[in-house]
């Protein structure tokens, strides 16, 4: 069970996913991190299947550092969100598909400006101002839409997403012990503890 959340801000993208590790009933593990840092100023956020989940984001994570290194320059956050949903895309037509659901933050140095991306396991894509997947959307998306500001303050921001986990421990039946969250802005990426 995956729980990961994301918002944009002024400057800024907030990205958070639970840690826990689990199939089943069984807790296998606590420290798992399901937020990959794909580039200085990109991550991603991923939940589905175990096997599928960590072979997709290495495999993006390695596809877009090759771009770097042959094009002298990263990706940027559009045009990185558009091949990972043509990835996923073309692995939904193969007999391997991936059945995995990505949250795609980004800040574009270019034109200063922070983008989010939710894309789900059949390579549905769209360009969102706060996301989430699994079991905690249910209980986060509408305090997402009331309380979301996309002129807020990074402080404000993290504020807004305690809501949201606070809501989460205190709704779901199985709640996530921990979170680890990525914020990624003009400076990069940096994980901030909440």
């Amino acid at each position: 069970m995956d729980i990961s959340f994301a918002l944009t801000g002024k400057g800024y993208v907030i990205v958070a996913a639970d840690t826990t590790a689990a199939r089943s009933i069984v807790k296998m593990k606590v420290d798992e991190d399901k937020i990959k840092v794909l580039s200085p100023h990109l991550l991603m956020a991923f939940s589905g299947e175990p096997g599928d989940t960590v072979q997709f984001a290495e495999y993006i994570e390695r596809n877009i550092r090759l771009y770097q290194i042959r094009n002298t320059y990263a990706l940027r956050p559009p045009s990185a969100a558009s091949w990972i949903r043509r990835a996923l895309a073309d692995s939904l037509r193969s007999r391997r598909p991936y059945s995995v659901n990505l949250l795609v933050g980004g800040y574009d140095t270019s034109t200063h400006t922070p983008h989010l991306y939710w894309v789900d396991y059949l390579g549905t894509m769209s360009e969102v101002p706060f996301a989430a997947h699994g079991y905690g959307a249910y209980f986060a998306l509408s305090l997402l839409d009331r309380y979301h500001d996309p002129e807020a303050s990074l402080e404000d921001g993290l504020a807004t997403l305690r809501r949201c986990l606070d809501e989460v421990a205190k709704r779901l039946v199985v709640t996530p012990e921990k979170y680890k969250v990525k914020v990624v802005d003009k400076d990069g990426v940096r994980e901030v503890e909440i």
